[in-house]
């Protein structure tokens, strides 16, 4: 019978640890990366604040700002309920 020692060729019991320190130097070249689908894109978007809109709030600053404001209590009341109640 014979019996090889750890002299073998395949034999490395390092072998494992090597790998694992080249996955590791494989891993540390990678980067980050983010991808947005389209309709995510689409949704910021409409997010966005349209120029009708930042002008008519832009207005409604103004006139606070100068005291000119005046609230409308029964639309104001209005708009409530009818949030309220759906």
């Amino acid at each position: 019978m014979k019996i090889n020692g750890s002299n073998h060729t395949n034999f490395n019991p390092y072998k494992n640890q090597i790998q694992k320190q080249a996955e590791i130097k494989n891993d540390t070249n990678k980067k980050d990366q983010i991808e947005i689908s389209s309709a995510a894109k689409q949704l910021q978007e409409n997010e966005k604040a349209n120029a009708k809109r930042a002008s008519n709030v832009q207005e409604i600053k103004n006139q606070v700002e100068s005291g000119e404001y005046k609230v409308n209590h029964e639309k104001t009341a209005q708009k409530m309920i009818d949030f309220w109640s759906k």
